[in-house]
């Protein structure tokens, strides 16, 4: 497939996560209000659309507590700024194995859920957009299995188009795309969908451009895609999906430096990346023309 520039972009700020990276900066929301106010400046800034976790507020740990992401929800709509919200799905598929001679029992940091229970959040704020994790996949932490099965990502996938909740299909590997087309072609999800290349997170698909170049290939035509590197290649990431073809994301989950020796805010990175997207000669899409683009309805406040 030829390179074809993308010249209406949308950028997408995933503004906390749930890696460790509170410990690291202080520049990473942790309380709801925390969150909203960097979902905000992002949006200020340029991102048409924020990709939010929420986390414990007093130690940061990674949480799915429901009425944590209903206070976030509530601060995101009630704030005069526009942007699209976009609630992770991808909490409750952890699995932490023990050592090779005793894998079980599974150790602390497990935290297998229900489909119910992980959509739970979803189904109570109703965001524009949530994501699905397309697969299974190690990471890079010791014997930690990111775990999402067939018949979850079908249950899931399901209550997401029932919802009316536009699912961002996040793909870390060239299996993700395959089974992803397969939801499809089962009608599980609607087409177009809406998916989003992670790129460079071990084990998955490294971040080199043949790599890259055969996952971009893999997405149909007439689907929407964006795209993202972690660490020090995010902003090379941002010029490289905009030169494919596709839409990008930045953010404090991702990578928290803004240069060496700097650490980043979410507002910076966005800044950032909207320069590198304009000196390409592309145009910065607002929440509104994500909406119209993607068949999103915004929701009013709760």
């Amino acid at each position: 497939m030829p390179l074809a520039i993308n010249k209406n972009v949308f950028i997408t700020c995933a503004v906390t996560g749930s890696g460790g990276t509170q410990d690291r900066s202080p520049h990473v929301p942790r309380s709801p209000k925390q969150i909203a106010d960097s979902c905000i400046e992002a949006a200020k800034a340029g991102a048409a659309v924020v990709h939010c976790h929420v986390r414990d507020p007093e130690t940061g740990a990674p949480s799915r507590d429901p009425k944590l992401y209903r206070e976030l929800t509530e601060r995101i709509r009630d704030a005069e700024t526009d942007v699209v919200l976009n609630l992770t799905a991808g909490m409750g598929g952890d699995m932490v194995f023990g050592p090779p001679d005793k894998p079980l029992p599974l150790q602390k940091g497990t935290d297998m859920g229900s489909a119910e229970s992980r959509m739970e959040p979803i189904a109570d704020c109703l965001p524009e957009i949530c994501t699905l994790d397309c697969g299974t996949m190690n990471f890079a932490e010791a014997d930690y299995v990111m775990t999402n099965t067939p018949g979850m990502l079908t249950a899931m996938g399901k209550m997401m188009t029932e919802l009316g909740v536009k699912p961002e299909i996040e793909a870390f590997d060239t299996g993700h795309l395959w089974y992803a087309k397969q939801l499809v072609k089962d009608g599980v999800l609607d087409s177009p969908a809406l998916v989003q290349l992670c790129m460079g997170i071990p084990w998955g698909a490294p971040d080199d451009m043949n790599t890259f170049m055969a996952m971009v290939n893999n997405i149909p035509e007439d689907w929407n895609w964006s795209a993202f590197s972690i660490g020090r290649n995010q902003m090379p990431f941002v010029a490289a999906a905009v030169l494919a073809g596709g839409n990008v994301r930045v953010g404090l989950e991702d990578n928290i430096w803004l240069d060496k020796g700097i650490l980043a805010t979410n507002e910076s990175l966005v800044q950032r990346a909207v320069g590198i997207i304009e000196r390409m000669g592309a145009n910065i899409m607002t929440p509104v023309q994500v909406r119209e683009k993607l068949g999103l309805t915004k929701r009013a406040p709760v």
